[in-house]
């Protein structure tokens, strides 16, 4: 625990932020299944918001683990802090006005609760999207291979099947993936971010 810290405020606010770029930073939370179609949906809308000229940035659960996370594993404890270190990242990305698509399992409702709150004492927009198909789809699909290795016990602790997912409660925006196409999930999304005033 770091001591002897005093936070040091900037002379750029986030308003001046939000008026140059002429919308307001927010993180999209995609959180599901692996294979629910989460990275999919998040490539998908970036390259969209890009198309309308909005400044946004990706961060994705694997990707992040070749950087700034390779040092967790994938237990309880790991997953914590996973999910805590994008939660502050996302954040930060946020505060700069970004619309920042984050796409991670993310597994436990107390670890987004987490992130949630750490968005809401920095006066964040935090838009929960649930990433939603039933085990026996992302099963199917299996495009690593994963819940094929999981069911043979060649992974341990895996989500879905080994490991829980406890599914969102009350998220803003709750997408069937074996139901709605990609474009789809990118319009409904978009169209939620522009009637809630993140984008003009």
């Amino acid at each position: 625990m770091a001591t002897n810290i005093t936070f040091h405020p900037g002379s750029v606010t986030k308003e001046e932020r939000d008026g140059l770029l002429k919308q307001k930073g927010v993180t999209i939370w995609l959180t599901g299944l692996s294979a629910s179609g989460k990275s999919t949906i998040a490539c998908a809308l970036e390259q969209h918001l890009l198309h309308l000229q909005k400044f946004t940035y990706r961060l994705d659960g694997d990707n992040i683990r070749f950087g700034l996370n390779k040092d967790l594993g994938f237990d309880e404890k790991s997953r914590n802090e996973n999910i805590r270190r994008i939660g502050e990242v996302s954040k930060l990305f946020s505060d700069a006005s970004a619309v920042t698509i984050t796409a991670f399992i993310s597994p436990y409702r107390q670890d987004r609760a987490v992130a949630r709150d750490l968005h809401e004492k920095a006066s964040i927009p935090f838009v929960e999207v649930f990433v939603d198909a039933p085990l026996s789809v992302v099963e199917e699909r299996d495009p690593k291979g994963l819940y094929k290795k999981a069911r043979a016990g060649e992974i341990k602790e895996f989500t879905g099947i080994s490991a829980p997912y406890e599914a969102p409660e009350k998220p803003e925006i709750h997408i069937r993936t074996d139901e709605t196409s990609v474009v789809e999930a990118v319009q409904k999304i978009t169209d939620y971010l522009i009637t809630n005033g993140y984008l003009s």
